[in-house]
């Protein structure tokens, strides 16, 4: 299965790498069927660098920076189109989010982001063979489908 993990799940797989966030990575990324861009590694390492963030993973600046290496490493890195198609009517900022999922034929995307769940967003996703999860919800696919990694 190849996901697109949203920053919102990276960020937690920093925080806390021993949880559901941090399962489902290290079972996507073993197989390097995490899929992202350019741009998201980038916001990736912009959200990190927040100081609330800071405060929870208590990675300084070289340590996000191995972080966001780690995750490159194990990740199918798409280019997106230009223009952007405009998809998420909530939020135009999670559009490179749906854009990675397509240009690299994604299965689903992991998000916990409500804007995601829209209607719209979900049958756009649906129309490109996409399917829309929360964390919890993969990690119980992968559980079934995949012994202990």
């Amino acid at each position: 299965m190849r996901v697109v993990l949203d920053t919102n799940i990276l960020a937690r797989v920093a925080c806390s790498p021993r949880g559901p966030a941090g399962e489902v990575f290290d079972r996507i990324a073993a197989d390097q069927l995490l899929i992202l861009s350019s741009e998201l590694l980038s916001e990736l390492a912009r959200v990190l660098a927040y100081e609330r963030l800071r405060r929870i993973h208590k990675l300084d600046d070289p340590e996000i920076e191995q972080f966001v290496q780690r995750v490159e490493a194990g990740s199918l890195v798409v280019a997106l189109p230009d223009p952007l198609p405009r998809v998420v009517p909530d939020d135009p900022d999670d559009d490179p989010l749906v854009a990675a999922a397509v240009a690299g034929g994604a299965d689903a995307i992991c998000t916990r982001n409500r804007h995601l769940f829209h209607p719209d967003v979900l049958d756009y996703c649906r129309r490109h063979g996409i399917r829309v999860l929360s964390d919890l919800d993969l990690l119980t696919e992968l559980r079934a489908s995949q012994p202990n990694p």
